[in-house]
């Protein structure tokens, strides 16, 4: 059976703060070094046989940990990344909110009919983040392999292989360094 294993990077001072991260490149905090720790001694049992991940710094330094782990290689995926949030990325919740109302209530509501400027649609996250999953899993038929990614790609994964509903894809709970299993045959 393939199963994939979908792992969330640890926290980041971002994350803290409420700055919307997008493809911006921080790195993880002291408490999310820790998560990504505790994230890979709870995956020991799970088998994972390969291991992707974003190569964002986040999700990079929380794969290295797992592979360290766990005795495996990282293999970076670009199409993995976060949406790219164009000029709000690196932006604190409330400046957005202040300068962008009608656009912040616009991706609070109706995500997908949403395109932040110099940014990404969800739709052109769908795509990307889709044809990757389809070509790691027809790569590894029959293993267990782990993706390290983000909110959004991962909400998107849930939304594709859980059969979740589209419009659910900005309020789908994924914590920080959490994982969950997700059997694909």
């Amino acid at each position: 059976m393939t199963r994939l294993v979908l792992i969330r990077h640890g926290e980041t001072d971002w994350n803290v703060e409420g700055r919307y991260q997008g493809q911006a490149d921080p790195p993880l905090n002291a408490r999310g070094l820790a998560q990504a720790r505790r994230t890979a001694e709870s995956l020991r049992g799970v088998g994972l046989e390969a291991l992707y991940s974003s190569p964002l710094r986040r999700a990079a330094q929380t794969a290295a940990v797992i592979a360290e782990t766990l005795g495996l290689a990282v293999h970076f995926e670009p199409r993995l990344m976060e949406i790219h949030l164009g000029v709000w990325q690196s932006r604190l919740t409330e400046a957005i909110q202040r300068e962008y109302p009608a656009l912040f209530r616009q991706w609070e509501r109706a995500p997908w009919e949403t395109r932040i400027p110099e940014g990404e649609t969800l739709r052109q996250v769908r795509a990307r983040v889709y044809a990757a999953a389809d070509e790691i899993i027809s790569r590894h038929a029959g293993e267990t392999v782990g993706l390290v990614s983000h909110r959004i790609p991962i909400a998107l994964l849930k939304i594709r292989y859980q059969h979740l509903p589209p419009e659910q894809v900005r309020a789908i709970e994924i914590p920080n360094a959490s994982w969950e299993v997700i059997p694909l045959d």
